[in-house]
């Protein structure tokens, strides 16, 4: 495949499917054994569900999968976590092994080929099997090892995943959300030693934990203000989605998934957060970015006319006034919002290609792009394809080949 110059994309959300050996090899010895490992076992008894928080258990014989396993918790790999290859009528649920996957999926060297014929520069890349805010060991019921764990992973993407990329893979790194000190000890540690982005909960209240407005999280968003450390939120980081009714089928929800974004949004521009760190910059990742024009006009219709709707918080300038070069958002499949680019902020928005999940464009990102932007004026094109992801992680552009 022949990539474009002139097309070039620094990604800022895909993903990376953690390496068999991420935990076993860094993990105390005593801690081994029922910290995270991959296990070879027959697939699931329980598919996942329309809210995607059934237990997964394996059957008792069939074809084997490959399933971490942590404590006392199951999760089966499937083919639409692990699809670039594959044919879209071959992409499914059923399990797969690693030897099933595009190395890609996992190995760093293997990754940065793949962005080569995907003609991408760069890539931030979420967690996979510790969910996309590293809410999987918020669960755990040993807390020494869930921040064992959590700490591992940073050291793994830090020193393995980018390590040896030359700025090509950007860190993303996980926090411990049961203790907001923790967090923040951990933001400081990592910005220590170059990471400029932390994955968090677009709304922590859906995992169990307190809300942006009840001043918890001050010594977090006070670490990121300090560290310039980007707030990145990625659907689903809830763990929950909008459904319509219980037996709704899974298509419904597969559409409705960015309202999750939208509802944080306004959590933080009815918030008095990013005028107390005006240093913090929040990024929403896979949200896609054509409903964003209308929630904001809308929010402040609100604001004009319903004036004690804002509470306490209510500021002197319409929420509005807060999105404007401190909230981030990406998209990959949504020509109105491009069409609405404008209004968006072309200054705000980014070009993603969510490899290797089943909606990712690889290897046709390139192609996606051109026919996306088509009749879009070429300063735009770059912005939204890297420009705005470099200045926003802070990037060498001629570190990654960009220069």
């Amino acid at each position: 495949m022949v990539t474009k110059p002139n097309l070039t994309i620094v990604s800022p959300d895909d993903h990376v499917f953690e390496p068999p050996n991420l935990w076993t090899d860094r993990l105390p010895r005593r801690l081994r054994g029922i910290g995270p490992r991959v296990e070879l076992l027959p697939e699931a008894e329980i598919s996942i569900g329309p809210v995607g928080q059934l237990p997964e258990r394996p059957f008792r014989e069939g074809k084997p999968c490959s399933w971490w396993r942590y404590e006392d918790h199951f999760w089966m790999m499937r083919r639409y976590h692990a699809a670039p290859g594959f044919e879209v009528h071959e992409i499914g649920r059923d399990g797969i092994t690693f030897d099933d996957m595009r190395e890609g999926c996992w190995n760093p060297k293997a990754r940065l080929d793949d962005m080569d014929i995907n003609g991408v520069a760069a890539s931030l890349c979420f967690p996979n099997y510790p969910r996309f805010a590293g809410q999987l060991f918020l669960n755990g019921k040993d807390k020494e090892l869930s921040l064992l764990c959590v700490r591992a992973y940073n050291d793994w993407m830090v020193e393995e995943w980018a390590g040896g990329s030359g700025g090509r893979l950007i860190p993303l790194c996980i926090a411990p959300l049961w203790d907001v000190e923790l967090a923040a000890a951990e933001v400081r540690r990592n910005a220590g030693r170059g990471v400029r982005a932390v994955t968090f909960s677009e709304l922590p209240p859906w995992l169990g934990l307190p809300s942006i407005h009840s001043g918890y999280w001050d010594p977090f968003f006070q670490v990121c203000d300090e560290t310039a450390t980007v707030i990145c939120m990625h659907i689903g980081s809830g763990t929950r989605m909008i459904q319509s009714s219980p037996d709704s089928p899974p298509a419904i929800q597969g559409t409705l998934i960015f309202v999750n974004s939208c509802t944080a949004l306004l959590d933080y521009l009815h918030s008095d957060i990013l005028t107390r760190y005006p240093n913090v910059k929040l990024f929403f990742a896979e949200c896609q970015i054509g409903w964003i024009p209308y929630v904001l006009e809308r929010a402040d219709d609100v604001w004009r006319t319903h004036t004690w709707s804002s509470g306490e918080s209510r500021s002197a300038d319409p929420p509005s006034a807060l999105y404007r070069d401190r909230i981030y958002s990406c998209f990959f499949k949504d020509a109105v919002g491009v069409q609405m680019v404008e209004q968006v902020g072309v200054d705000q928005t980014m070009f993603e290609t969510d490899y290797p999940h089943a909606d990712g464009t690889w290897p046709r990102s390139q192609a996606i792009a051109e026919e996306l932007f088509r009749g879009i004026s070429e300063d735009v094109v770059v912005k939204l394809l890297r420009a705005n992801a470099i200045r926003l992680f802070g990037l060498d552009p001629i570190q990654i080949g960009l220069g």
